[in-house]
């Protein structure tokens, strides 16, 4: 990795291994738990889970984050890009759909190391690049050939939300570039004949409380621009989580301290069905749980 570390937009210019950077961790790659995951997408989970890699550290941290302990460093345990790679065969071997790398972009460079050590030893599922798409095209660009899946998570239009929540003006355009390459190294979407993606683009929208109109925002933005070449997926499971950072700034932005109510999922729902958008995933059930969210118990590390 270059002394000077310009990985994300953030572009922190610093030696991360010296000290840590926007994203709260160093060089050295720190992970919360690698296990079988079946809380994504059908396709991505299937009936026997994807093999979901959590990454520690986050170049967006949002002050709602789900996350938090793993996205701003707090925990976090050390591996060897060599460990990453049997990790990764671990979990092919487990019966893992896919290898899910769930906010990797501070790791890219290590990450292809791995990716590549763990091709040389047998790893053949498909690999799936999980992020906030708050990602720099030139590193994105360092995985053409390596990622068949992106799950880029869309989540504003409205840069003054993006502000509020992320403390990222420029969020918007840096997101539709980095999912217009992500598209141009995958294309549109292809399945195997038990409806697992192989090969693809879904791009993701968390509603957040009052947040109905960024989200007609996404939605729209995305079909226009791709049609049904990609799948859009809409989540309605904002958890309010019980941690400093959101109490701190539930002060200033006291939505986020409620769950998103029925109506506000339906009034987006309801937009999408009016496009005749084909290719969308919808969640079912209560629009707020703690399940979606794993123990970072350092299982499988």
């Amino acid at each position: 990795m270059n002394s000077s570390c310009t990985l994300c937009p953030r572009k922190c210019n610093i030696d991360r291994s010296v000290k840590k950077g926007f994203c709260g961790v160093g060089k050295k790659v720190m992970l919360a738990r690698a296990a079988l995951h079946f809380y994504e997408e059908p396709s991505i989970s299937g009936t026997a889970g994807s093999g979901a890699v959590f990454f520690c550290g986050c170049n967006l941290k949002c002050v709602f984050c789900q996350n938090e302990k793993i996205s701003r460093g707090l925990i976090g345990k050390e591996v060897s890009i060599e460990r990453l790679s049997d990790i990764f065969l671990e979990l092919q071997s487990q019966g893992a759909n896919n290898i899910n790398l769930v906010t990797p972009s501070h790791y890219v460079m290590e990450i292809k190391e791995a990716l590549i050590l763990s091709r040389e030893k047998g790893l053949n599922i498909p690999i799936v690049y999980n992020t906030s798409a708050y990602e720099n095209v030139d590193t994105l660009r360092m995985l053409d050939g390596l990622i068949d899946i992106y799950l880029p998570d869309l989540k504003y239009m409205d840069d003054s939300l993006a502000v509020k929540y992320s403390g990222a003006p420029d969020y918007s355009g840096i997101a539709k570039d980095a999912i217009a390459e992500m598209y141009r190294q995958v294309g549109a979407n292809e399945f195997d004949e038990n409806g697992l993606m192989k090969k693809g683009v879904i791009v993701r929208h968390l509603l957040l409380p009052l947040g109905v109109n960024n989200a007609k925002e996404v939605v729209s933005y995305l079909y226009e621009t791709y049609g049904d070449s990609i799948y859009i997926s809409l989540m309605n499971q904002y958890t309010p989580m019980e941690n400093e950072t959101l109490k701190k700034a539930g002060e200033k932005y006291p939505e986020l301290l409620r769950k998103v109510t029925k109506r506000e999922y339906e009034r987006l729902l309801d937009f999408v069905l009016s496009l005749n958008i084909k290719n969308a995933y919808f969640q079912e059930g209560e629009t707020a749980s703690e399940s979606f969210i794993p123990d970072f118990d350092y299982t499988g590390i």
